[in-house]
């Protein structure tokens, strides 16, 4: 009986009685839930208040998203301009808003001011000015895809239109996530990403082409039900590697998050990895399809 307690009361120390596991997991899902809802519901209030507030809550996402690009990349040795690379990304949205012009703008006006750091600066290496670009591309370019597509439509059509888009990409990540843990054995990517599986991501692709055909059946914007087929498609494989491509990032610098902005998900950056090469490829496919 002494040895049981004593046993126990080791366990409980180290938090391994069942009772301990369990409250850990359950404290663990409602924060990662309360934070996911509300994550969606300041998403969804921007989408639908119209298409200047969603400019403004995406040109806030991309300059997060940006500074913990940076952070990252000044764990792994690199000393990038950040100033200049996070004025670019939250700039990046609010050009999309005015034409695409303005993007290309953005973007000269970037190469030239990262141009003229590297040239003023004899500590600064090219790699430096080479990520202060890629940084605010990879973020505010990528990411003020929602823009073009929310401001494509005015009122709720452009709403709903651009909130199947991104759903597309969370339903991918759940379906992904519940598909392969119930069925995942064959690993996808076990040096970048371990816990991906090829069952999760067939899974992830059925969630995403689902919401796509909602939006054909529906009528949102005339969408056409091969459309939504190769929307799905494209845009659950492309949201994939975009999550691939944020852990080898990740890895090569030798962190679990790109940040701790949003608890149980880790940064914004980790929220928003699928979404930006998603967005983009969706707004390709829109574009192409003759719906932008």
């Amino acid at each position: 009986m002494e040895r049981r307690r004593a046993a126990r009361e080791d366990a409980r120390v180290i938090g391994g009685l069942r009772s301990q596991r369990f409250r850990s997991s359950a404290e663990k899902f409602i924060t990662r839930s309360t934070y996911g809802l509300l994550y969606a519901a300041i998403i969804l209030v921007c989408l639908f208040w119209g298409r200047v507030p969603t400019m403004f809550l995406v040109s806030a996402m991309s300059w997060l998203c940006g500074s913990e690009f940076y952070r990252m990349a000044r764990l792994g040795g690199r000393m990038p301009n950040e100033f200049i690379g996070l004025a670019a990304a939250a700039l990046y949205p609010l050009a999309a808003l005015v034409s695409v012009e303005g993007q290309t703008g953005v973007t000269l006006l970037l190469m030239l001011a990262a141009g003229t750091w590297y040239v003023l600066t004899p500590r600064a290496s090219i790699s430096d000015a080479a990520i202060t670009v890629f940084g605010a591309a990879y973020t505010g370019l990528l990411f003020s895809s929602v823009v073009v597509i929310r401001a494509s439509y005015l009122g709720t059509e452009g709403a709903l239109l651009t909130l199947g888009v991104m759903g597309s990409v969370w339903v991918n990540d759940a379906t992904a996530y519940i598909f392969g843990s119930q069925f995942g054995k064959h690993k996808m990517a076990p040096r970048i990403s371990p816990n991906k599986s090829w069952e999760g991501f067939v899974g992830g692709l059925l969630g995403s082409c689902l919401t796509w055909i909602a939006l054909y059946a529906l009528k949102v914007c005339g969408i056409s039900l091969l459309l939504a087929l190769i929307g799905g498609l494209v845009c659950g494989v492309s949201g994939v590697i975009g999550d691939l491509f944020e852990s080898r990032l990740k890895r090569a610098v030798g962190v679990k998050d790109s940040g701790n902005l949003i608890p149980g998900h880790g940064g914004l950056l980790d929220r928003s990895d699928s979404m930006l090469f998603a967005t983009m490829t969706a707004y390709f496919v829109l574009h192409i399809g003759g719906i932008l």
